[in-house]
């Protein structure tokens, strides 16, 4: 369903979008299908609201974003397994995602309370100076499918304890726990028009938020292609853009690190949600003297993931998202192997029971530069190795010309630790931490990987803008 102005409702047009298992490939439901006159609509509903909501105090918006955590909490399985059933991750994998969420929303909960302004000390005795935060209006905001819960909880909380209002576009693989959200905004008591929820065709819906000048910011996760898209198509109406696009992560093993752990840290960020998320490894660069050990232990312990369908209990490797996704994963193989690639493990479609899209986690030792897999985002579980020699060589091959999102490094040298960290081109950094998401830190990229931060002090200062105020007292 769509839900505008408070109202709970079906498309115009009376279309819907199926909404399938990638794991079965069969029907979960069908979801209205909404266009640019529903859009329109709920931007409308949107600044109408942003004039009371604006208003209210940073303690009254934060009991309402506390009462979304919790009624989040008391469907947290459900939710699990729905995010599970629309895009394939197991359900472990869910249940973290949803507690992030939580986590999200109770973080700006108390953010909401501490939105400060300023004073500047004037050079003039009859004048006095200050900059006051408010917030931008309404905002647009387009959400992926690979954290379909996650992504747009960390857009809508801080806006929502900045004071502005929401109109969420979800992937259109995955609505049904959009909804599900939506569901426990309506528990918590938000006023109607505050957040808005529509579904469907996004030329349709994300042209309207583009070129409608009542929306004020567009916050996007997803390909750099398409947010350059929406910078151009905004431009007109000089939005405030926030944008969390593709990345290429590098993670380097140096030969001081412990190569037991950077094996397992290297699986947990390759693996998870079978390496369809914008922050996991894309490149491994192992020091030559222990490339030999680190690729048979990586391989072996990559050798026994479970892969099912991620309800099951055990399944660490769920579906891709579709047929096109697995395509492109077979094409990175193919021509990582007509590059002298050696496969250690994997290199093909799943063989099990079910009718879904399944690929089995790949490492490919000797991986070069002439692979397209060293520079194009593969989204999906296939693990290049490559070697390096120096600590100055490593880098200049980590940073990506394009990309600059995530990058991770095991070393336990120290000094290595801050002179890697001070020169690697990226946004987030995690040393010796395969998984270093939280809350309460920024989150985002440089280069072509985005603009702006997520998370954290930083993720609300993205839906505030200051003024200035000079006052004269003489």
């Amino acid at each position: 369903m769509l839900y505008i102005n408070g109202e709970w409702s079906k498309a115009i047009s009376g279309k819907t979008l199926a909404v399938t298992n990638p794991a079965t490939k069969q029907l979960i439901r069908s979801v209205p299908s909404a266009g640019a006159e529903e859009t329109r609509q709920a931007i409308a509903a949107a600044k109408q609201a942003f004039a009371i909501w604006r208003n209210l105090t940073g303690k009254e918006r934060s009991v309402y974003l506390q009462a979304a955590a919790n009624s989040l909490r008391e469907q947290a399985d459900a939710l699990a397994e729905l995010i599970t059933m629309e895009m394939g991750k197991p359900l472990k994998e869910a249940k973290g995602e949803v507690g992030l969420s939580i986590d999200y929303f109770e973080w700006y909960a108390e953010e909401a309370k501490r939105i400060y302004g300023e004073t500047i000390p004037s050079q003039h005795k009859d004048k006095r100076l200050l900059v006051i935060q408010q917030p931008v209006g309404v905002v647009a905001a387009v959400t992926p499918w690979n954290f379909p819960v996650a992504m747009f909880a960390r857009k809508i909380a801080p806006a929502l304890a900045a004071g502005c209002t929401i109109v969420l576009k979800p992937a259109s693989a995955t609505p049904l726990s959009a909804i599900k959200v939506f569901e426990s905004f309506v528990a918590a008591g938000i006023p109607k028009g505050v957040v808005n929820l529509v579904i469907g065709s996004a030329t349709e819906i994300v042209g309207e938020m583009t070129s409608n000048p009542d929306v004020r910011k567009i916050t996007f996760t997803g390909s750099t292609e398409v947010g350059k898209k929406l910078i151009r198509d905004s431009a007109d109406t000089v939005k405030r853009m926030s944008m969390e696009l593709g990345g290429h992560a590098p993670f380097i093993v140096f030969d001081d690190a412990d190569i037991d752990a950077a094996v397992d840290g290297a699986i947990a960020s390759k693996f998870r949600n079978a390496g369809q998320t914008c922050v996991c490894l894309n490149r491994i660069y192992v020091a030559e003297s222990i490339a030999d050990e680190f690729g048979r232990k990586f391989a072996g312990k990559v050798s026994q993931l479970k892969i099912g369908n991620g309800l099951e209990e055990g399944v660490d490797i769920g579906p891709l998202i579709d047929e096109e996704a697995v395509l492109k994963v077979e094409d990175h193989v193919q021509d990582a192997l007509q590059h002298q690639g050696q496969l250690l493990c994997g290199g093909k479609r799943a063989q099990i029971s079910l009718d879904g899209y399944f690929y089995e986690p790949t490492v490919i030792n000797h991986a070069n530069d002439q692979m397209k897999i060293a520079l194009e985002e593969t989204f999906g579980p296939v693990a290049p190795i490559f070697t390096f020699k120096t600590e100055e060589e490593v880098l200049a091959k980590a940073n990506h010309p394009q990309y600059g999102l995530a990058a991770y490094f095991y070393t336990r040298d120290l000094g290595r630790a801050f002179r890697v960290m001070e020169q690697i081109e990226y946004g987030i950094v995690g040393i010796n931490d395969p998984l270093p998401t939280v809350a309460q830190a920024p989150f985002g990229g440089v280069k072509e990987s985005g603009m702006g931060k997520e998370g954290g002090k930083s993720g609300l200062k993205d839906y505030l803008i200051e003024k200035y105020v000079s006052l004269n007292i003489g």
